[in-house]
Formats: structure tokens, sequence, C-alpha cells
């Protein structure tokens, strides 16, 4: 069976086979994760193993199934299994989680998670916020909201109309309609002026700039865990600077892992992190939305202010591998999926 073309199998032995304002992480999950739990074979054991079967790409293998989540998952007494492109699915395994959209139809009896369309709804920046401005998030630790922003689907043209009867004000982040993981999905533009707006290249989504101390907040979500991280990003546009640059700036990609602001000198104003009873209720809301368990936000506040904050984009199964302490947060992750559905047929 052939997933992609840029699947390559990864052996046991750990051996190939063959940021917006700051963009997204790379998406390279090829489909669902799809849990359930192996009974051992013998009831002597004591240890369950749990046995994860995936079907990723060569960047997410890089990235990801790191030495270390491999050999902390190993202590823990989980195995990550390539999936073989060439053999049918069930012939494979059996797996407890498996990477792969098409194992449900002949294992009804797994648990599902992140199915395809659900996925699919974070793969466009017109619908990916839509589900934070719907829950209209407000409470005593602060609010949550998304930038105001318009579409552009073609005719670049019609831009500087179309921004203007919005009444969207400069400057604009523009980006790429589709959020599908490749490099062009990363880039972002800046523009200063209305004329420039038409140099834009449709389809976009258009988001007003808010300034935001030039920092970003990373929300990792995995399941229930949550973990926030300090990234830099654009740097605030004052009235002055905006009335003197003209044009648009384009940045492949704001920020990196090497671009963390966690150890730098800043204004406590800037670097508070986001309180985290909000970021609680924002997770759990958002999984319950979304109907996923593997994504992250970006999260900006406005300055000179403590508790506005805005969502800039949602991904889906983030780089994980720039997390701290991603292997044993992923791997207590695979774990209570496993022993959550063991109990589940025990009882």
């Amino acid at each position: 069976m052939r997933l992609h073309d840029e699947i390559v199998p990864f052996h046991r032995n750990g051996k190939r086979g063959d940021e917006d304002y700051e963009e997204g992480e790379e998406e390279e999950v090829i489909s669902s994760i799809e849990a359930g739990f192996l009974q051992p074979p013998s009831r002597s054991l004591q240890r369950k193993l749990v046995i994860v079967g995936y079907a990723l790409t060569s960047k997410k293998i890089k990235s990801f199934l790191q030495p270390k989540l491999e050999g902390l998952a190993r202590n823990k007494g989980i195995l990550f299994v390539a999936i073989d492109q060439n053999k049918p699915l069930s012939d494979q395994g059996p797996f407890d989680i498996v990477l792969h959209k098409d194992y449900r139809r002949t294992h009804p009896e797994v648990t599902v998670l992140d199915p395809p369309d659900a996925i699919q709804h974070l793969h466009n920046r017109q619908s990916m916020l839509q589900c934070v401005a719907d829950m209209n998030l407000s409470n005593s630790y602060g609010k949550v909201d998304v930038p105001r922003q318009l579409v552009i689907k073609k005719d670049a043209a019609s831009i500087p109309d179309a921004v203007t009867k919005a009444g969207l004000m400069l400057p604009i982040v523009a980006k790429p309609l589709v959020a599908d993981g490749s490099a062009k999905s990363h880039e972002l533009s800046l523009a200063y002026d209305q004329p420039s707006l038409q140099k834009l290249e449709p389809p976009l989504v258009l988001q007003e700039f808010v300034n935001h101390g030039g920092v970003l907040f990373k929300v990792y979500i995995v399941g229930e865990a949550i973990k926030v991280v300090r990234r830099f990003s654009l740097p605030d546009v004052c009235k002055r600077e905006l009335s003197r640059i003209e044009g648009v700036f384009r940045f492949p990609r704001v920020s990196c892992a090497a671009a963390s602001a966690d150890d730098a000198d800043l204004d406590p104003g800037v670097a508070e992190l986001p309180p985290q009873p909000l970021l609680e209720k924002l997770a759990r809301e958002l999984r319950r939305r979304l109907g996923l368990r593997l994504f992250n936000l970006d999260i900006i506040r406005e300055h000179g202010s403590r508790d506005q904050f805005y969502v800039i984009d949602i991904n889906y199964f983030p780089g994980y591998g720039k997390m701290p302490e991603y292997e044993h947060i992923f791997t207590d992750f695979l774990l209570s999926l496993g022993q959550s559905r063991y109990k589940e047929r025990s009882s």
C-alpha cells in the first residue's frame, strides 16, 4: 500500500531504509492516529508493551523520532515500528497506536484520534481560527480573540479596495490560505501601504498586525498536557514608521528553535506567560471543537495590555522536537492512551 512518495521506512534499529508572526511548524504526519491496546501474549507478563506503528515523512522522522525519544519510550514499554508501505496494513502489527487512517476500516475496535477531516480543518486559514472567534473566550484571567482578517482568493488588484471596505488597518500581515506544512505555506508578508497590497499573491488570508512586543507564545498541546515557550517575533510598528515605510516585506520563516526568547532579558510585561487557567480552558475548548489532541497555538499579547491575547495560527502535529521535555510528555500521552483502552476492554 503506497502511503506517500516521501514516506520512507524506519526500522526498529533506528536506521532509515531507502513560524506567524511565526509561521506554523511543519505538518508532516501523513494521516490520523488511531489507538487501542494490545493484550500481552502471556498472562504472566507484568508489563504490557505498547506498539506504535507509524508512517511519517523523512523530515518528521528526523525531527520527531529522535534517539532520546525512542530510548525513553523503550524504557516505558513503548516500541515504535515503521509501517511497510508495500504490504497491506492488515498483515502488519498488531499495533496499539497507528499513524494511518485506513487502519480503522479493518479494525473498528480501535479508538480513533485526530481523524483526517478534523486535520483538514486546520489546513485552511479561513476556517482555522473560526472556532476561536466563535468561542468569545473571556474570564477573570483574560480575553482570547483572533485578529481581524480578510480572505482574498483571487484578483490581487482588488485587495486595496477590499481592505478599505473591510476596515482593516495597516500594516497588514499576509499568509497563504493553505497551511499544508510546505515551505510556501510558511511564507509571511507584511504590507505597509495601500498601493503595495496589490503586489500580494492570492489566495491569501490578510490579518491586521497587532503590536505584541516582538514576542509570541507557542503553546504545545499533547492530549491534556500544555507546554508554553516564548519565541521572538516581528517587532512592533509605530505610527512614525508606518508613515515613512512603503512596500511589502517578505519573511520566509519568522522564527525557529534558535530564536527562543525564554532566556532573553525582556520587559516583564512582554515576557509574562499567558495565565495557565486561561490556556487550560482554551485548550479544553479547542480539543472539543476541533476534535484534535495533537496541535499547537501561536498566541500573542497585545502590547500595552496584560490580558488581551490573540491566537494567530493553529498547527496540527507541530515540531514537537522543539518542545522542552517533549520525550516525557509524548510518551506519557501514548501510555495513557493504551492504558485507558485496556481498562475499557477489561471492564
